[in-house]
């Protein structure tokens, strides 16, 4: 038997997901406006596991980046999920929303480890390692999410993957630039070699390059396309803003020409909006 929540533990839980919803608030940007259009539970969690996400990016990135704080941080999500929460007030609402939702543990230590992979200088090799990279950083992303949104089919789970993948070779073009001074190369080597291209150059080669990279981002948006038929039908519009803004993001970048070394492309706070609206009526 499930042992009751005290008063007290209450009162931890509701504290720390209003600490989540500030963490989603100021920097979750364009997964922030999908989780609107949810229930008020569905939203605090998806809050939760966005906080959990930007934890594991800022240990990965920041000043204290070390394998030593990686391990403790991986030290500290064993104890969360076992109800033992320490210091850290993102982790009552973050055990709270894993139960709720069943979702799988493995899937945090898969994010960890992706994002223990950028500690050092790297440049992907092959598509192969890239999309190993991309399952570890956003596929299982995804996959936690749709414990949140509902689904039935075992058949969403693949399919949640590709989205995954989708979303983070968007970003992946997006952030060139800034992955490069980073001493972080993702598109793979063997590409680069194939369009003769230099990633600090925006010419032909640049280009013809980027756009290929575009297309193959386009085949994984396409083929998870009837996830949104399986989640449970009161998240779908979530998720339909949520793959639009991302598609759209992929469609300015096209645009532009692949203008991405002297600017962050990124979709106006008013398209989204308009995505929000356009995904309520559906």
């Amino acid at each position: 038997m499930t042992p009751a929540i005290t008063h007290t533990g209450r009162n931890a839980c509701a504290t720390s997901y209003a600490f989540c919803r500030r963490i989603a608030r100021t920097r979750a940007r364009n997964f922030y406006y999908s989780f609107l259009l949810l229930s008020r539970q569905q939203r605090d969690a998806m809050c939760a596991i966005y906080a959990f996400m930007r934890y594991c990016d800022d240990i990965s990135e920041g000043e204290g980046a070390s394998r030593e704080a990686i391990d403790r941080w991986r030290r500290d999500l064993d104890q969360a999920l076992n109800g033992q929460y320490g210091a850290n007030p993102l982790w009552p609402a973050f055990h709270d929303t894993v139960q709720r939702y069943q979702i799988p543990c493995q899937y945090f230590h898969e994010m960890i480890s992706g994002v223990s992979s950028d500690l050092e200088p790297r440049q992907i090799q092959t598509f192969d390692e890239l999309y190993r990279y991309c399952f570890q950083v956003a596929s299982v992303v995804g996959l936690t999410i749709i414990h949140i949104f509902g689904f039935e089919s075992q058949q969403a789970l693949p399919l949640a993957e590709k989205c995954g993948i989708a979303f983070q070779l968007t970003n992946i073009l997006r952030d060139v630039r800034e992955d490069a001074e980073n001493q972080r190369v993702y598109i793979p080597a063997e590409d680069i070699q194939r369009f003769s291209a230099d990633l600090g150059k925006r010419n032909e080669n640049f280009i013809r390059l980027l756009s290929f990279e575009a297309e193959r981002g386009r085949r994984y948006y396409d083929e998870s396309r009837p996830l949104l038929e399986l989640v449970h039908k009161r998240s779908r519009a979530s998720l339909w803003a949520l793959i639009e803004i991302y598609r759209r993001l992929l469609t300015r970048i096209e645009r532009s020409n692949f203008d991405v070394l002297s600017r962050r492309i990124s979709v106006p706070t008013w398209e989204k909006l308009g995505i929000l609206a356009s995904a309520a009526l559906r």
